[in-house]
This record gives C-alpha cells, sequence and structure tokens, in this order.
C-alpha cells in the first residue's frame, strides 16, 4: 500500500493529513500559530512559526498512523495565498510575512493600476490590483522599507518557504504565482512586461513549476525532525483554493464549487483562459497542468451569520448549551419556519465591505424590507438568503457573463452542513447542488497532486474520479426558484442605490472615529 501526505498551510494552522491511495484519512494533525497586528491594516506572521507548526503538525499525524515512512511516496502543500516572504542571499527572512489579509497597501494598488493600465492587467495578470495580491506587497516593501527591499534576494509565497524548509529548493509552482499580480497567467511564466513596467527585477523570482512537478525532497536533517524518510519527493503543490478544487472533483468543465465558510467563494474549472472583462472575478492557474479556474470572492458569507449568532443570537447559543446541542442547528430551525423570500426582507451581507462584484471596501451591511410582520425567524432566514444572493453575484458573472458551463455545484464548507441552507442555495443558484465525501479538501488536494507526482495516479482527474465521491444531490424547487429570482433583482439593485450613502457614512465614521 501507498501512503501520501497533505499540508494545508492556513492562516490559523498547519494542517498535516496522512492517507492511503485508496483516499481513506489515517491520521490527521493541526497546529496552530499566532497572526501579528502590529499596527491598523497590517496581518503579519513570523514564518519560522509556521516551519515549526508544520514540523509538529507532520510529526504527529505519523505518529498516529503508525506508517512505516518508506512507504510515503510523496508530499504536497496547499497554502494560503498571497503572502510576502522575502530571503536575502543567506536565505534568511527579512522581515515578517505581509498576509493576503493585510490592506496596508492601497497607494500602491493605485500605482500599478495606473502604471499597467486595465488592458495589461486583463491580457497579462488576469486580475486586478487589489491589496491582497503579492506585488502591491513587494512595493510597498520598496516605498516603505528600501534597506530591507534591498536585502531582498528571492520572493516566496507562504506554501514555498515551508517546501523550502522542507527540501532546501527554492521555487513556486503556477497555481499560487497566479496570484502574485506579477505573473502571465495565460503563458504559465513570469511576466517580463510587468515586471519591467514595475520596476520589479526578475532575479526576485524564483523558478516556477507545474503543481504535479517535483520541486524538491525531504533532506536529511528534516527525516530526522520528523520521522519521514530522506529522499521523499516533494511537489509543487498548490494555492488554498486551487486545492480546494481539486479536493472537491473541480477539475473538469461544468464543475462549480460553492464554499460557504467565513467567506465565499465561488470556483469554476475552465479548460482555457477566459477573463471577466470587468475584471470582478478572478482568473487563476489550476493546479491541473494547463488548465485555469474562475473565482469569485464574497468577504463575508457564513461569517456573516456566525456574526448573527454572535450579536443576535444569544438565546439561541444558551438553548444549545442548556441541550447539548448546536446554536446553528437551532437558528436554522427558526428560519424554517419563514417563507422562501422571507416576506420580502433582504440583506446585504457587506460587513466587511465586499470584493465580488463590487470591489468595494466601503460597503455595509443592510436588513431592507424590515415591517412589523417580521421576526427573528424572518431575519435569519434572510440572512441565509442574503449571503446566498451575494454567492450567485459570482455565478451569473461565471455562467452568464463569461459563458463558462455550470452543470453541477458541489456545496462545501458551513453552509453545506444545514438541509435548509442546501436548499437555498439550489432554489436561489437554480441548479442541482451536491455534497461530497471529502471534509480536509485542500490538504486531500495536496495530497492527490503529491500522489500525481510520485507516480501514484496516472492524472488529477483519474484520481478524483476514483477518490471523490457524491454523498447527496439536492434539486432546486421550480416555485422557490422563481420566488427567488424576483427577489435577487432587487438584491443586485440595492448596491448602487446605497453606494453614494455607503461612502458618505464612511467618511464620518473615519472622521469621527479613526485611526
Amino acid at each position: 500500500m501507498s501512503y501520501l501526505i497533505g499540508i494545508d498551510l492556513g492562516t490559523t494552522g498547519a494542517k498535516t493529513i496522512l492517507m492511503d491511495e485508496m483516499g481513506k484519512e489515517l491520521a490527521s494533525a493541526t497546529e496552530e500559530f499566532s497572526l501579528y497586528t502590529p499596527r491598523p491594516k497590517w496581518s503579519e506572521q513570523d514564518p519560522e512559526d509556521w516551519w515549526r507548526g508544520t514540523v509538529n503538525s507532520i510529526k504527529n499525524a505519523l505518529a498516529k498512523a503508525n506508517v512505516d515512512a518508506s512507504e510515503i511516496k510523496g508530499l504536497g502543500i496547499s497554502g494560503q495565498m498571497h503572502g510576502l516572504v522575502l530571503l536575502d542571499k543567506n536565505y534568511q527572512v527579512v522581515r515578517p510575512a505581509i498576509l493576503w489579509n493585510d490592506v496596508r497597501t492601497t497607494e500602491q494598488c493605485r500605482y500599478i493600476t495606473n502604471t499597467l493600465g486595465k488592458e495589461m492587467l486583463v491580457q497579462n495578470t488576469c486580475n486586478p490590483a487589489l491589496e491582497g495580491f503579492t506585488a502591491t506587497k513587494v512595493i510597498w516593501v520598496r516605498d516603505e522599507e528600501p534597506q530591507n527591499y534591498e536585502r531582498a534576494y528571492k520572493m516566496l509565497l507562504p506554501k514555498d518557504y515551508v517546501r523550502f524548509r522542507l527540501t532546501g529548493e527554492i521555487a513556486m509552482e503556477v497555481s499560487d504565482a497566479a496570484g502574485t499580480l506579477l505573473f502571465d497567467v495565460r503563458n504559465r511564466r513570469w511576466s517580463d512586461i510587468v515586471l519591467e513596467s514595475l520596476g520589479i527585477d526578475k532575479e526576485l523570482m524564483p523558478p516556477c513549476y507545474e503543481s504535479i512537478d517535483v520541486c524538491g525532497r525531504i533532506t536529511p536533517e528534516v527525516a530526522e525532525m520528523t520521522g519521514l524518510k530522506a529522499g521523499t519527493p516533494v511537489v509543487g503543490g498548490g494555492a488554498d483554493n486551487a486545492c480546494s478544487a481539486v479536493g472537491n472533483g473541480i477539475v473538469r468543465a461544468g464543475k462549480v464549487l460553492a464554499s460557504l465558510g467565513t467567506s465565499g467563494t465561488v470556483v469554476a474549472h475552465t479548460d482555457n483562459v477566459v477573463v471577466d472583462s470587468d475584471l470582478r472575478a478572478h482568473t487563476f492557474c489550476h493546479c491541473v497542468p494547463y488548465k485555469w479556474y474562475v473565482m469569485g470572492v464574497m468577504l463575508s458569507a457564513a461569517g456573516a451569520f456566525r456574526w448573527f449568532r454572535d450579536s443576535l443570537g444569544d438565546s439561541e447559543v444558551e438553548a444549545a448549551k442548556m441541550s447539548g446541542s448546536n446554536p446553528y442547528d437551532i437558528l436554522t430551525a427558526k428560519a424554517e419556519k419563514a417563507p422562501v423570500g422571507s416576506e420580502g426582507l433582504i440583506f446585504l451581507p457587506y460587513l466587511t465591505g465586499e470584493r465580488t462584484p463590487h470591489g468595494d471596501a466601503n460597503a455595509k451591511a443592510n436588513l431592507f424590507g424590515l415591517t412589523l410582520r417580521h421576526g427573528k425567524r424572518h431575519i435569519i432566514r434572510a440572512v441565509l438568503e442574503g449571503i446566498t444572493y451575494g454567492m450567485r453575484d459570482s455565478l451569473e458573472i461565471i455562467r452568464t457573463d463569461m459563458d463558462l458551463p455550470v452543470e453541477q455545484i458541489v456545496a462545501t464548507g458551513g453552509g453545506a452542513r444545514s438541509r435548509l441552507w442546501r436548499q437555498i442555495q439550489a432554489d436561489v443558484y437554480n441548479a442541482e447542488l451536491v455534497t461530497i465525501n471529502i471534509v480536509e479538501a485542500p490538504a486531500f488536494g495536496a495530497a492527490i497532486l503529491a500522489g500525481v507526482g510520485s507516480g501514484v495516479y496516472n492524472s488529477i482527474e483519474e484520481a478524483t474520479d476514483e477518490l471523490v465521491k457524491i454523498t447527496s444531490k439536492i434539486e432546486p424547487i421550480a416555485e422557490n426558484a422563481k420566488i427567488y429570482d424576483d427577489y435577487y433583482q432587487i438584491y443586485r439593485e440595492l448596491y448602487p442605490a446605497l453606494k453614494p450613502e455607503f461612502d458618505k457614512v464612511t467618511e464620518i465614521v473615519e472622521r469621527l472615529h479613526g485611526e
């Protein structure tokens, strides 16, 4: 029997899973690490924390699995996207890593947009200049910390730093590189014209590979630290969203992922490069060789439901403690008593601004249509429906504006656990919704990549066909879909109507309560 390891390097911790070649998870282990916010808008981590967390999670997973290390055929890593790690010529970290959710780089975004222009962004990077992307952080360091920029020899992303520590090899792979805004996404290579236009030395960029390529092997020192066998292949791996797509079986046209976690993502596989002309959705390189994916992102998805639980669900939380149940189950049971469409109550889920489709940090959440007829059950249901309308915004860009096929939607994350919310999704999307047998999709996807790279599987598609199985299906209810479609049209009109007021409120709040 062959075994594989998948590691998911997230923002809160490193998770290692060890599975056999049939996809059965034998062990998993998670090690948490800290996030630092030394100033407002800043979000940083110490790469050494990632390394310690990864080593400990590997050791603990191996101990639980009781597997001979010589039978582990490969290791893959999924990682948080966009984070900037700078190494000097001695391969030492220059400064703390600047993360994907750091928003200090607004001025650098303007500089990139003005320097490159929309046409170059569309044709080369296939994405807009947003604070999260790596290029903005590189330029911020150049602008604000020139002494650190002068020391920088190589740029890595978070998972690639961990792979460097595992193998001693400097490398990056295409799915993560595609999120730097320095990459020619169409041709899967560093963009000479973008680097030159922005005045960034190409020597700063590491060699770039496909996700299934073996980019190094476990060193003897790491073998002694972890219990792995020296020489075990380590593949390129992938960005967390790309690995999640692999782990959920989104590896062929027509397959779409709807992930409702703290944030929400809608991911569609595409065999060719397709770019939203307005850059509302992102186009990235897939982990599947020479394939791509399109992704829409909403910032507060299941996170908005959690906000409701924490802010307005005290009685349900208390009832759950008394009964030993889940407060979300109590909340959704109440929502089920409200009619489809919540009698005209519509929730805008912009608690932290919004990315797709508006790209507006000033956007605000809103309960529209509130009347004396509405009670708590209506509000809870409206929150679930409003989040799902926000997901549909991304879906409509993908299937209508970009004309990509949507034959089946795989639901995952917190929104997939509730039968009611799954039905709301099927009805709002007006599409078949399925769930699958995989829980830890990013780490599972990384393990599949390791399996392909080490020869355990012939291809990613073949592996997912064998390992990823549908566990439930929900069809849309035609009557509900019609009601939701009517309300969704109103939902879409609310943001442009309220946009000027969002900006005015932001200005007043910053004046009165700013930093």
